[in-house]
């Protein structure tokens, strides 16, 4: 059984409590129960982490290139959070680690501050998912599993 990672970057952990107004009510830990849900549906284990600094992010993107090349892991979900709009560093990890990789947000960027419109992440993602709220993961998940389909 392969895994899905699903990434969280900076100020997730807030959830519930930062702008529910945007983001919802729902905490991170409702997101990770409905990622369990979600990979248990589609044949995956779930990997699910949150961190507020960018290099643990790398190395996770690292670690799971390699994951994906051994045929342990079939992908990555990434809510980057502000990192999708200023790191370079995240678009060249996922990059050079070829990982398969789906990028999530909760709101619908494009509807919200223009610096919210650009996204360092999307060039190298295979899909990108926005404006759902947490049922956008589940989407995701679902998404990564139509990708990594072998027919």
């Amino acid at each position: 059984m392969k895994t899905a990672l699903v990434l969280n970057g900076p100020n997730l952990n807030l959830l519930g409590m930062r702008e529910p107004a945007v983001y919802g009510s729902q905490t991170l830990a409702d997101v990770e129960a409905l990622c369990l849900k979600a990979c248990a549906a589609h044949g995956f284990k779930l990997d699910f982490r949150q961190s507020n600094h960018e290099g643990i992010l790398i190395e996770a993107i690292h670690d799971a290139g390699r994951a994906e090349a051994a045929g342990t892991l079939a992908g990555v979900v990434l809510n980057a959070g502000a990192y999708t709009h200023t790191s370079v560093a995240l678009h060249d990890a996922i990059k050079g680690s070829g990982v398969t990789l789906i990028e999530l947000h909760i709101s619908n960027v494009h509807a919200r501050e223009a610096f919210r419109h650009h996204s360092y992440i999307s060039p190298v993602a295979k899909a990108v998912v926005a404006g759902f709220g947490i049922k956008g993961y589940a989407l995701a998940i679902a998404g990564l599993a139509e990708l990594t389909q072998t027919v």
